[in-house]
C-alpha cells in the first residue's frame, strides 16, 4: 500500500479473522476487480502466520503441482518427501500431505487466480470438494480461494457447481469509499485529495500511482497523456477486461459515458436487448442504476444509469477523446484541456461522495434514528433533482428527513441554496419546514444558519469522522 502502509480493510479483516478462529472453517472466497488490492489483504491477514501462497499463472498441470510443491517445502515440513527433487503431481496428494500438516496446529493455503487454476485443471472444484468431504473435523488447514475474474468466482458458488455450499466466507472485495481513499493521500489537501479520487477512483493500486509531490497537470502528463501510459492503458483493459470482454458490455459503457443514462436510450445506442449485461455491470460496480430514493426497486420504471466507476468515467468521458491525439504525441498539449474538462466531470463524482457522507453519520447516529436509505431524488418529469435525501422510519412509515446538495464549488451561500432545496423539497413532501438541510461545497459555504449541516471536502476525505 501507499508509503509502506497497509490501509482501511478493517471490515474484511474481522471477517477473516473471525473464519480462522473457527473451528474446522470451510473455505474462504475471497475475489474482486484486479488491483483492488486483494494481494496486500491477504499478505495483511497471514502475517505471522504459517502460510502456503501460490498464485497460479495457468502453467501445466504439472508445472503448476510443482511451483506449488516449492512453496510448500518452504512454509512447512514434509517427512519423507523431497518436494524440490520430487514434487506433487496429484492435487490430492498435495491436499493430503497439506491436511497432515495442520492437523495438530493451522495452516493457511491460499490459491490465488483460482480461476487460472480451473483453466488448466477443470476437475479441481471436484477434488478439492472430495477433499473438504472426507477430511472435515480431522485436520486445521484452512483453504483462502481467490480470484479476479469476477464471473468466474461467482460461478464457483452456483448450486450447479462442486463447491456450492462449501464455503463459510465469502468476500467480494469492492474499491476504497472517499474516506478510505482519503487515507492513501495523507500529503495532500482535502480538496486535493477529492479530485484526486474522482480521477483514479478507488483503487488501491491507481491511488498509489499518484505523486503526492507533483502538481495535477504533472502527474496527468506522466500517467495519462503519454503513449503506454498507465492510467491510458489501463482504461482499455478495464474496458476490455473487466466488462468480461465482448462487444456489448463496451458499447453499453461508452453510450452510458456519453449521456444515455435511460434504459430504452441504451437499448436503441447498443441495439440489443442490455438487461443482463446492465445487471453485470451493476453487480460489479463499474455501473449504478440510481432510482429515486422514494421508489421501491422492483417497482419503479424510473431508472437511470451512470458509470459509478470514477476512473472508468474519467476514462470514457474525458480522456478516451483525447486518446488518439496522445498516442500521436500530442499528449503534453493536451494536459491543461483535460485538466480544464475535470470541474465538469467533478460534479456527479461530488454528489456521490455527499451521499457516501452521510450514509456514514447516519451509521454513526449522526443523522438521529433509523435511518434506512440515503440517496438522490427526482420528480416524475424529472425536474426539482436533489442530490441527497435521507429517509428515516417514524412509526413504521418511511419519511424524508434531511434533503442535501453537493456544488464542486470553492464556496457556497448556504442560505441561497437551503431556499432552493426547500423550494424543490416541495414535490417531495407536504412539511419541507420538518425536515434537516445540507449542504456540501468543496472548501467552505457562508451564511449557514445553525440547523444547516455544511459539508465539505475536509469532511468527506478524512479518514475518520470528527
Amino acid at each position: 500500500m501507499s508509503l509502506g502502509r497497509f490501509v482501511g480493510r478493517a471490515a474484511e479483516l474481522e471477517a477473516l479473522e473471525h473464519w480462522w478462529e473457527s473451528p474446522f472453517p470451510r473455505p474462504a472466497l475471497l475475489w474482486g476487480r484486479r488491483r483492488v488490492g486483494k494481494t496486500a489483504l491477504i499478505e495483511r491477514f497471514s502475517a505471522g502466520r504459517r502460510v502456503v501462497f501460490h498464485t497460479a499463472a495457468r502453467r501445466p498441470v504439472l508445472d503448476e503441482l510443482a511451483e506449488l510443491s516449492h512453496r510448500v517445502a518452504a512454509a512447512v515440513p514434509i517427512p519423507g518427501r523431497d518436494l524440490l527433487s520430487r514434487p506433487y503431481e496429484r492435487w490430492e496428494d498435495l491436499l493430503e500431505q497439506l491436511a497432515l500438516a495442520a492437523r495438530d496446529e493451522p495452516l493457511l493455503l491460499v490459491l490465488d487466480e483460482f480461476p487460472e487454476l480451473i483453466a488448466i485443471s477443470p476437475a479441481l472444484p471436484g477434488i478439492l470438494r472430495a477433499f473438504l468431504d472426507r477430511s472435515r473435523g480431522r485436520t486445521q488447514l484452512r483453504i483462502l480461494i481467490c480470484g479476479s475474474s469476477v464471473r468466474t468466482m461467482e460461478a464457483i458458488q452456483d448450486y450447479r457447481e462442486p463447491l456450492y455450499g462449501r464455503f463459510d466466507l465469502t468476500l467480494l472485495l469492492h474499491p476504497f469509499r472517499p474516506h478510505e481513499a482519503a487515507a492513501m493521500l495523507p500529503g495532500l489537501r482535502p480538496a486535493e485529495r477529492a479530485l484526486v479520487y474522482g480521477v483514479v477512483g478507488g483503487m488501491p493500486q491507481y491511488l498509489e500511482w499518484w505523486d503526492q509531490q507533483a502538481s495535477v497537470s504533472d502527474n496527468l502528463r506522466r500517467l495519462a497523456c503519454m503513449p503506454g501510459a498507465l492510467l491510458l492503458s489501463e482504461g482499455e483493459r478495464v474496458v476490455n477486461s473487466e466488462a468480461e470482454s465482448g462487444s456489448l458490455p463496451a458499447s453499453i459503457l461508452f453510450s452510458i459515458a456519453s449521456g444515455k443514462t435511460k434504459y430504452q436510450e441504451i437499448s436503441d445506442a447498443v441495439k440489443a436487448e442490455p438487461s443482463r449485461t446492465l445487471d453485470r455491470l451493476v453487480q460489479m460496480r463499474l455501473v449504478e442504476r440510481q432510482i429515486p430514493v422514494t421508489e421501491e426497486p422492483r417497482r419503479t420504471r424510473r431508472k437511470i444509469y451512470r458509470i459509478a466507476d470514477n476512473f472508468l468515467a474519467f476514462y470514457l468521458g474525458i480522456l478516451e477523446s483525447y486518446r488518439a491525439e496522445i498516442e500521436r504525441g500530442l499528449g503534453p498539449a493536451v494536459v491543461d484541456e483535460i485538466v480544464a474538462d475535470l470541474d465538469g466531470h467533478m460534479g456527479a463524482v461530488y454528489e456521490e461522495a455527499f451521499r457516501d457522507h452521510l450514509r456514514r453519520l447516519a451509521v454513526a447516529g449522526r443523522l438521529g434514528p433509523s435511518v434506512i436509505a440515503v440517496g438522490p431524488w427526482w420528480r416524475a418529469d424529472g425536474q426539482d433533482e436533489l442530490d441527497a435525501v435521507v429517509i428515516g422510519r417514524r412509526e413504521r412509515t418511511k419519511v424524508p428527513v434531511m434533503v442535501g446538495e453537493a456544488k464542486w464549488a470553492r464556496e457556497v451561500d448556504a442560505a441561497r441554496l437551503r431556499r432552493k432545496l426547500a423550494a424543490k423539497a416541495a414535490g417531495l413532501t407536504d412539511a419541507p419546514d420538518d425536515l434537516r438541510y445540507a449542504v456540501c461545497a468543496r472548501e467552505s459555504a457562508v451564511n449557514a444558519d445553525p440547523d444547516t449541516l455544511v459539508v465539505t471536502a475536509a469532511d468527506i476525505f478524512a479518514p475518520e469522522l470528527p
